[in-house]
């Protein structure tokens, strides 16, 4: 056990040493997952694979540098504005104090702000966009690579053939794999292309600044269930509490709350089924461990690297019970439920 656990310190040091280069490659390897399956139907359509790969990264190239011209702008207007909004919440917050007081409550300023500080909370959000973009600006490592895992990634099922000497039933289950790690990548990105695009119409119609820096950061967090839903919400309420007031603070997180119930418990369940759920304390720890060895970006792809240990795990016979412990509590309700059912009719 000792000699196991040394091993993962010394394989977490050398992740941690590794990160400039192996942030990338991440990145690269989730762009060609979601990019791999229209890629292969155009090459099964008679496009040729250079072609149907280039034109996947131009668009793909296109996108980021889009995201990344109005994310700048949008920081740079932020980071201006930052001190008038964090003056505005002082202000806020000695009125509610002010409030407490009056209602016979004996509390100090200094206590509120020890326990809760909103100019620390604003520059924390700043700091996590301005990493985004620094993710989003590096830009020739990822596109390089992304070029060179879609050229290698049709033959790589052969390779894997040729040098393991596997079945044609091993590979099918590799397959399998590979498809359900497609599947859930793919359909996670659109619902998250959906909660962005509707948290940017639904600010933009509230009025609330920096709607398309705060939708960029609800699509890349709503990677991350629940938890990442919260963290995108709280600093456009915030904002919207400062700049129009508490009736705008409430529409704004009444909004969050609509677009995230009816996408994350309605129709994400409904279109990629019963078995892509991971409990919240999972996430919490992924997003720690990822977190602490990445930074941002590693938060960012804990929960889609799980995701994919998790559905590798679960078609493999061994593996299927760490699966089941990865998962949701109404994942094994359904399981439990399942073989209860199926015994009482045996």
């Amino acid at each position: 056990m000792l000699i196991n656990l040394a091993a993962f310190v010394v394989i977490v040091a050398g992740i941690m040493a590794a990160k400039p280069l192996l942030i990338p490659f991440l990145l690269a390897c989730f762009l060609a997952i979601i990019c791999a399956p229209p890629v292969f139907w155009l090459q099964r359509r008679g496009v040729p694979a250079l072609v149907s790969i280039i034109s996947f990264v131009l668009l793909v190239l296109f996108a980021e540098l889009m995201i990344a011209t109005l994310l700048a702008t949008s920081l740079a207007e932020f980071s201006r504005s930052m001190p008038r909004y964090q003056d505005r919440l002082h202000g806020l917050f000695e009125d509610l104090i002010t409030w407490l007081q009056a209602h016979g409550i004996e509390i100090t300023g200094q206590v509120i702000m020890d326990q809760f500080d909103p100019g620390k909370l604003m520059r924390l959000v700043a700091n996590m966009l301005n990493n985004l973009f620094g993710m989003l600006t590096n830009t020739f490592m990822i596109i390089l690579t992304l070029v060179f895992i879609l050229l290698e990634a049709a033959g790589f099922s052969a390779k894997i053939r040729a040098i393991a000497g596997t079945t044609e039933a091993d590979m099918a289950q590799y397959e399998q794999i590979i498809r359900g790690v497609n599947r859930y990548l793919g359909l996670k990105s659109a619902t998250s292309l959906c909660t962005g695009l509707l948290i940017y119409a639904g600010l933009g119609i509230i009025g609330v600044d920096f709607a398309f820096m705060w939708a960029v950061l609800a699509f890349f967090l709503n990677f991350v269930p629940t938890i990442g839903s919260i963290i995108a919400a709280v600093p456009p309420v915030l904002l919207a509490l400062v700049q129009l007031g508490t009736g705008a603070a409430l529409e704004t997180a009444s909004l969050y709350l609509a677009i995230n119930m009816v996408i994350g418990n309605m129709i994400e369940p409904r279109i990629m089924g019963s078995g892509v759920g991971l409990s919240p304390l999972v996430v919490f720890l992924s997003m720690a461990f990822w977190g602490w060895v990445l930074g941002p970006v590693g938060m960012l792809l804990s929960v889609p690297l799980t995701m994919t240990l998790k559905i590798a795990m679960s078609y493999h016979e061994r593996g299927r019970r760490f699966a089941l412990l990865l998962g949701s509590n109404s994942e094994a309700d359904r399981l439990a439920t399942s073989r209860q059912a199926k015994g009482e009719a045996t």
